[in-house]
């Protein structure tokens, strides 16, 4: 100790020296140093670089440790830094604030209370907080050491030698050989420096005073006693030892002799126990200080020696091997588990065990079961509600891996909190609202993460729980689970306990009410079938013939409408199973469609040129069939000759038209901002307090199958699709829905609109040619909704070749027909004509063309009646020309 703290003088000293140099030093001596010595001018200027290198890793460090106090290795360099550079101030304040989050390993504490030491050496009492602080975070051999010097050299009482100081001393080393007097292999240390001690009281005996010196002779006898039977390492030279110090006081024994030859017997038989119990642990003493080994090899040599220690059967020598262990290896959550769970087990000292609790914590926070025990422990030794109220709010502060050690924690506040008022009846000291306000910072801390869970569910049973038979409040109790139906009302295990509390109470009127609220809501699984057989089989039990023809008759059809969706569910489910199983087939199934439709495939000039030349006749097919002919005309004229991409798209449209007439979407919400993951489950189960769902389609990208977060859900009336509308910007797995009803009169009216415009009409044309294989993409059976303003084609734009989307927009496509615009003749044309009028018109064109009528009479677009050119039908009018 003596010779450290010359080492440590020596040290400050000479930086203290260094410092008042460089800074009050004159110029003319430096300068004259400089010249008289050119190698020490260069080894200032690589002094300062190296200063200035340290200085910016100083404050690298500090931004560190202040913007993440729970880095461990930064506030370890830190204060290696600041050591370094000699910044006593800021090191005190650095360690302090290490210490305040983090256990200081015994090596740092020496450190500290040296530098504390040299720097204020009559600071005896903060320094001994020091040592007290430090043998109190882990078990350390020569710490003790240290602190026993510190005391004897420094404690004034202690070097005066008065009874209270020797007193003092003496408790001290009781309390050092209690924590490590059983350390098979440091153990020793601490016994020889008792004996010493207590050697040197010895001389201070006055030699008159026999009494006295008896007294304290024996003092030192029983310390060697104690000692050799303890299984230490250098049994034998303690024995020794012992037999010299016996002939110094007049005994007759052979000091060279290693044979206990002259002790008492019990003496002897103890020394003898001690050397085979210490033969028994040799081994595993070599195992767990070997350094070839790994860490985790050491860290299982412990765990064996522990079991070997554990199965002999001294609890003293158990806990001071898992003292050691967890100094090794101080954050092996482990190690703290299985040593508080044997202290709890064999030990069942408070004070003892609520001490390791607190060292556990501080080592392993992040552990939620060691927090949990650490309350136990403290309601176990009769903790104040102070003390157990700050650890409590300790616990919430540390981060865990699961939300459940979090639940944890909070019932087993509330659980020590009924244990107090109910058993102790101290009802005045422990109000019951202790207990609400933790049942509801639960529920207000847990509900976002937990919501639609059991354990959720178990909270607010016990908490409802609570209320109704601690507290004697019903309506409490009911408000309750009012609050928890409010956020979880798609989970039936609320429901089911929100019943079950009701029936316990015995009130079925108001049990019956929360079936009639519940029966038609859907839940998960088969949740929503057992709710309504529940229903029944409670008006069987408790209800009249008329409670139980009622619920039937609101069961009944609730059953069906499930059942039907199940096969509905079941057939989506085998068609997609198919589909994904089977991809290839839908695709050749299509390639066969389209290479059997090619051969009928011809120009779009020569089909327009028949058509012009074979008229149809208008009594034979009528006027719906004409509209269909054109109509199937126009849809040739798009379709590109030789695009197989673009024939399978109309296949595409066509199969999507099927599924449209399909769906009305009249009852339907259109839902937006899908989670990508999202499937018919998690809408189900989101639209289930609304019910009422009959379909579900889910948008999907054609070629990657994946969904476009886009779908649609149908309804049964509108009702229930108001509801769902209710449910607009809610959360969904993390995303903020956006819900509107589907309104395909809207989208007719957009269509119609964009009608109008040529060119972007021509524009849109492309687009939905590019598009429509996607949009209505879907994995159920009712897939296939496509908005009818994508659907909308252009009648008055024709395509003509592959290439047509190059032109300019200011110029019209080849072959390209403005059919809305009308000349003056085709205006004056519109008003319908007499036979009269029709004539002169007829009359008029055979002089401006000199053709034969019939041809002026098919170019102007008139039917001519096929049993014979002598009726002329056009409009509403009819007449037999005269020529």
């Amino acid at each position: 100790m003596e010779c450290y703290e010359e080492k440590q003088n020596i040290n400050w000293t000479t930086m203290a020296e260094a410092s008042d140099s460089e800074m009050g030093s004159p110029k003319n001596e430096a300068t004259d140093s400089a010249a008289q010595n050119p190698s020490s001018s260069d080894s200032d200027s690589d002094s300062d670089a190296g200063e200035a290198e340290e200085l910016l890793r100083l404050r690298t460090l500090e931004s560190e440790v202040s913007s993440d106090p729970s880095k461990y290795d930064a506030h370890v360099e830190y204060i290696k830094c600041l050591r370094k550079l000699g910044e006593i101030e800021k090191l005190r304040e650095a360690r302090e604030a290490m210490s305040a989050l983090h256990p200081l390993t015994p090596v740092m504490w020496q450190e500290w209370a040296r530098d504390e030491l040299t720097a204020r050496p009559e600071a005896f009492l903060e320094i001994e907080k020091l040592y007290e602080r430090g043998v109190f975070d882990y078990l350390s051999v020569p710490l003790w050491c240290d602190y026993l010097n510190f005391v004897q050299e420094y404690d004034p009482a202690v070097l005066q030698c008065s009874s209270e100081g020797i007193l003092k001393a003496r408790n001290l080393f009781e309390r050092a050989l209690t924590a490590t007097g059983l350390h098979v292999v440091e153990g020793s240390k601490i016994w020889e420096a008792y004996r010493e001690f207590e050697q040197a009281i010895l001389l201070t005996i006055d030699e008159n005073d026999n009494e006295a010196k008896e007294k304290q002779v024996q003092r030192i006898r029983n310390i060697f006693h104690r000692q050799l039977s303890v299984p230490l390492a250098g049994t034998k030279s303690t024995l020794l030892a012992f037999k010299a110090w016996e002939v110094e006081q007049g005994n007759v024994l052979d000091v060279d002799s290693s044979t206990m030859d002259g002790i008492s017997s019990h003496v002897a038989s103890a020394c003898q126990k001690a050397m085979d119990m210490y033969d028994a642990r040799a081994s595993f003493e070599e195992q767990i200080v070997r350094q070839d080994i790994s860490d985790s090899e050491r860290h299982q040599q412990f765990l064996n020696y522990l079991n070997f220690e554990q199965s002999s059967g001294d609890p003293s020598r158990v806990q001071i091997l898992y003292e050691r262990s967890i100094t090794e290896f101080p954050v092996s959550r482990d190690l703290w588990l299985d040593y508080t769970r044997y202290l709890d087990k064999t030990l069942k000292v408070a004070n003892v065990i609520r001490d390791v609790y607190s060292r556990a914590v501080k080592n392993c926070p992040w552990v939620g079961e060691l927090w949990v025990r650490y309350l136990l422990s403290l309601e176990r030794a009769h903790a104040s509600e102070k003390e157990i109220l700050t650890v409590f709010d300790r616990s919430l502060q540390c981060t865990f891996s699961r939300f459940e050690e979090y639940l944890d924690l909070f019932l087993t506040r509330v659980d020590g909190l009924r244990r107090r008022i109910s058993l102790t009846g101290r009802e005045e000291a422990l109000d019951f609202a202790l207990i609400r306000d933790t049942f509801q910072y639960a529920s207000d801390y847990l509900s976002p993460h937990l919501k639609c869970t059991d354990d959720l569910v178990r909270l607010h049973a016990y908490w409802a729980h609570l209320e109704l038979n601690l507290k004697k409040d019903l309506v409490a109790a009911r408000g309750v689970w009012e609050s928890l139906l409010k956020n979880s009302g798609s989970m039936l295990g609320a429901w089911q306990g929100y019943i079950k509390m009701e029936l316990e109470a015995g009130h079925l009127n108001e049990a019956r009410s929360i079936y009639k609220r519940c029966y038609s809501k859907r839940f998960a699984g088969t949740g929503s079938e057992e709710i309504c057989h529940s229903w029944l089989r409670f008006e069987r039990e408790f209800g009249t013939l008329e409670d139980l023809f009622h619920a039937e008759r609101k069961v009944t059809p609730r059953l069906e409408e499930l059942q039907l969706f199940k096969l509905q569910e079941s057939k989506s489910i085998a068609a997609s199973m198919e589909q994904i199983e089977n991809p290839n087939k839908k695709i050749a199934r299509e390639k066969r469609k389209s290479a059997s439709g090619r051969t009928d495939e011809q120009p779009p000039a020569k089909r327009q040129k028949d058509t012009a030349q074979k008229p149809k006749k208008v009594e034979e097919k009528g006027r719906a069939d004409l509209e269909n002919e054109v109509a199937s005309n126009e849809k040739q004229e798009i379709k590109a000759k030789d695009d197989k991409p673009n024939d399978l798209n109309e296949k595409q449209m066509k199969g999507l038209s099927h599924e449209k007439n399909k769906f009305s979407d009249q009852c339907t919400a259109f839902i937006s901002n899908l989670d990508l993951e999202a499937n018919y489950e998690h809408l189900r189960d989101f639209f289930s307090d609304v019910g009422g769902v009959t379909a579900i389609r889910i948008l999907k990208d054609k070629f990657t199958g994946k969904s476009r977060g886009l779908a649609y859900v149908d309804f049964l009336d509108d009702a229930h699709l108001a509801a769902a509308v209710a449910k607009n910007k809610k959360m969904l797995r993390g995303k903020k829905l956006s819900i509107a009803r589907s309104d395909p009169k809207q989208k007719g009216k957009k269509g119609s609109a964009d009608s109008s415009n040529p060119t972007r009409q021509g524009k849109r044309a492309w687009i939905s040619n590019d598009q429509t294989g996607t949009v209505g993409e879907s994995d159920s059976k009712e897939s296939g909704q496509i908005s009818s303003s994508k659907a909308h084609r252009d009648d008055n734009v024709q395509l003509k070749g592959r290439n047509t989307f190059a032109v300019p927009r200011n110029v019209r496509p080849l072959g390209w027909i403005d059919k809305n615009k009308k000349t003056e003749e085709e205006k004056t044309d519109e008003t319908p004509k007499s036979n009269d009028e029709f004539r002169k018109m007829l009359l008029k064109g055979w002089g401006n063309i000199g053709s034969s009528p019939w041809k002026v009479l098919a170019r102007s677009g008139m039917e001519i009646s096929e049993t014979g050119k002598d009726r002329i039908t056009t409009g509403r009018n009819s007449f037999y020309p005269t020529i």
